[in-house]
């Protein structure tokens, strides 16, 4: 009995173990704190931010709002400048990933809010 509590004595510390965590890809955020920000909460805040937008609203003013996009695009059509700005509005889950497809679009046509969304989107490439 000595023997053996000696030997498992002498061997423990050279003992590891070995963790493996299985995910379903989404990952919970709860927590990070009450003061974090998640990624839903950006998704919910850009959505509101971008309700109480008014058509002809200033590129300047909506940045200044808005702050930083997660994309933007730049494109001259005739004498016309449009700037895109893409801000996440509907991800469907935390991948740390943003694509544009979650993504609400404004557009602007020299320096003025012309309209959001896919449909506004598609106007310009017509």
């Amino acid at each position: 009995m000595k023997k053996s509590l000696l030997a498992a004595a002498l061997i423990a510390p050279f003992l590891t173990g070995c963790v493996i965590a299985v995910s379903d890809g989404e990952t919970e955020t709860h927590w990070a704190g009450k003061n974090s920000s998640s990624w839903e909460t950006k998704n919910k805040n850009n959505r509101e931010a971008i309700s109480e937008l008014a058509m002809d609203s200033s590129y300047q003013s909506v940045l200044t709002k808005l702050k930083t996009p997660d994309f933007t695009e730049l494109l001259k059509k005739g004498d016309d400048v449009f700037q895109i700005l893409f801000y996440v509005t509907h991800s469907v889950h935390s991948d740390g990933k943003t694509t544009k497809d979650e993504c609400t679009p404004l557009i602007f046509k020299n320096d003025k809010l012309v309209g959001m969304g896919e449909s506004a989107l598609g106007m310009i490439n017509n």
